[in-house]
């Protein structure tokens, strides 16, 4: 029997996006080991997405766009057809209502499995882009479930939203390679202490629900804070660094950090993120503080591989029992490595995404 031919059709540039990165771009070696022919078609060109979550540049945003939906017609109407399933991670083109899934799943028929690691039905529009969120269709998500072949969450909070609409939901975790890629491991000593974030433009805020409790801190003990993200942050810190994100060096710049951080809001837009940054630190042998929100629950063991926190008490508490304690450092490092392995890298999720075509 002939392997599948699949079509990944997904929002952004290659080698660009996290999600993109680490729940489709991830597991082409897993694919090309099972003989699964495969193509990865984005909406956006590389160009477009370096200006995208700028300010200004109107003109030429609007034109990647257009390019964007000529490209993304060709793809539906014809490229199509020479392939068994279709892959769509998030959307296929970011504005209107889902026409080009239509055409795929209900048009021509073809298997269509869809794939989520946002809350996305949820409207949330960044600042620069504020106009666009009248055209986004958040409604879509839903109809796009409910046409799908099989759905694909990170989560069983976005498992169970999808479930409402298709009986076919698949969890599947977002994913580190912990052979290729985060292979890296922290060695913890008594050095200058690095407290870091890493992230994107959109969830940079999320920073200052605890940048005061870092400040008090800064006061008493003498650590770094280290942010790493596509967009410099103002800080009002004594001690603090920033590291443009680069695919090239960025595992060697996250084992600078030696605790990391991931603090949330406590709404129904954070709880459909997949905790990616703690599955990142944890990977690397970096202990975690996170807000108890969501997924974060689930991948941070209290007091086994890092903290979870409410209060600015609490954050302040256990910020300081790790900044101060390298053993306690590596220990917990270590239980999240260990973790992270069994239940989060892309080796232990492979045979449950290449089930997807079947």
């Amino acid at each position: 029997m002939p392997a599948p031919k699949v079509l990944f059709i997904v929002p952004y540039p290659v080698k660009h996006a996290p999600s993109q990165r680490f729940r489709v771009e991830l597991f082409e070696p897993y694919l090309q080991e099972a003989g699964i022919p495969y193509r990865i078609a984005p909406f956006m060109s590389e160009e477009t997405w370096k200006i995208l979550y700028k300010k200004g540049s109107a003109t030429q945003k609007a034109w990647g766009v257009i390019k964007g939906y000529l490209q993304r017609l060709k793809t539906a109407l014809v490229d199509v057809h020479g392939y068994d399933y279709v892959f769509v991670h998030r959307e296929a083109a970011p504005l209107g209502p889902p026409i080009f899934e239509w055409i795929i799943a209900k048009l021509w028929r073809k298997k269509l499995i869809y794939d989520f690691d946002d809350a996305i039905w949820i409207p949330n529009t960044s600042a620069e882009n504020k106009l666009v969120s009248w055209f986004k269709a958040f409604w879509k998500v839903k109809h796009i479930c409910k046409w799908a072949y099989k759905v694909a969450c990170g989560n069983d909070y976005l498992c169970n939203y999808a479930s409402q609409y298709n009986s076919d939901v698949v969890r599947i975790p977002t994913c580190v390679d912990m052979v290729r890629m985060h292979n890296g491991i922290k060695q913890h000593g008594n050095h200058k202490v690095v407290v870091g974030w890493t992230g994107s433009h959109s969830t940079l805020p999320f920073i200052y629900e605890v940048v005061d409790v870092l400040n008090e801190l800064q006061q008493e003990l003498d650590f770094t804070f280290l942010v790493i993200a596509d967009k410099k942050p103002e800080l009002p810190l004594r001690d603090w660094q920033f590291l443009p994100w680069n695919a090239t060096t960025e595992i060697a710049d996250l084992l600078k950090m030696d605790v990391g951080i991931m603090p949330l809001h406590n709404d129904a837009w954070s709880e459909g993120k997949c905790g990616f940054k703690l599955i990142q630190y944890l990977s690397l042998g970096i202990p975690a503080v996170a807000s108890p929100v969501g997924v974060n629950k689930t991948i941070i063991e209290e007091g086994i591989n890092g903290h979870l926190c409410t209060t600015k008490e609490a954050w302040k508490a256990a910020l300081k029992k790790l900044v101060q304690d390298a053993t306690l450092r590596q220990s917990m490092g270590a239980a999240g490595r260990s973790k992270m392995l069994n239940e989060y890298s892309v080796q232990s999720q492979k045979d449950n995404f290449i089930r997807l075509f079947s």
